[in-house]
């Protein structure tokens, strides 16, 4: 007798589909291509609508507080400006600053700045410190967050000619504590004790859990690619 049972069918293969819109709207208050990449990476597709907030004259009881600050005023200044277009929205500002000694540290801005900092910053440790403010706005209700993420940094006894280079290359003019971890000046950190994120300018662990004591879902923010077909594998 012949048997009856089906040939198996091949599963179709997967092939990636068009970015699925999502319900929320996130924005990000900042101009740092290092904290839109962080977020991409972490599954976000950031909008990103610059404050225009001035830095210089900001004053703060501390270096952390003065990053808590200066991200509000970010973060509150878009998302009070900002045309609503869905129903539900998050505005994320954040802002970096570098203590040392007690002192808060921001962009040098100039190469003189920037060398003098890194021959006051190698062979020693500082803490880098990153203010976050989340805004949800949902029909006429705006709820708020501010938090800050504190990361050790540990720097390297770099020599004169090493930050002489660093600084011809322009980077650590534009960056809060003149370095980068993701960056030419990853080679001159030699070690971390926290988020490196953090360093990097946003902390995602932090952002997840002010985004869920806000009322969100965290995933529900991930601008993800639907597969077509089904999933095959071994």
């Amino acid at each position: 007798m012949a048997s009856t049972r089906p040939e198996p069918v091949q599963p179709e293969p997967v092939q990636p589909g068009p970015v699925q819109p999502r319900p929320i709207r996130f924005v990000l208050a900042s101009a740092s291509p290092a904290r839109l990449a962080t977020l991409r990476a972490a599954g976000l597709d950031p909008e990103v609508i610059v404050s225009g907030v001035e830095e210089e004259g900001i004053i703060a009881d501390s270096p952390a507080a003065l990053a808590t600050r200066l991200a509000e005023l970010k973060g509150s200044a878009v998302a009070s400006v900002t045309p609503r277009r869905e129903p539900v929205e998050v505005v994320l500002g954040c802002d970096s600053v570098l203590e040392l000694d007690g002192v808060a540290y921001g962009k040098p801005g100039d190469s003189e700045t920037a060398t003098n900092r890194w021959q006051q910053m190698r062979g020693r440790s500082g803490v880098l410190h990153t203010g976050h403010h989340v805004t949800v706005r949902t029909g006429d209700t705006m709820r708020t967050r501010s938090a800050v993420a504190s990361t050790t940094v540990h720097f390297a006894e770099v020599s004169d000619a090493e930050i002489a280079a660093y600084v011809a290359t322009g980077e650590p003019l534009v960056v809060a504590g003149a370095f980068t971890l993701d960056g030419l000046g990853a080679a001159f950190v030699r070690g971390i004790e926290g988020d490196p994120h953090n360093v990097v300018g946003v902390s995602a662990p932090l952002l997840r859990t002010m985004i869920n004591d806000l009322g969100l879902h965290w995933p529900d923010l991930w601008a993800v690619r639907e597969p077509q077909g089904e999933v095959t594998g071994t």
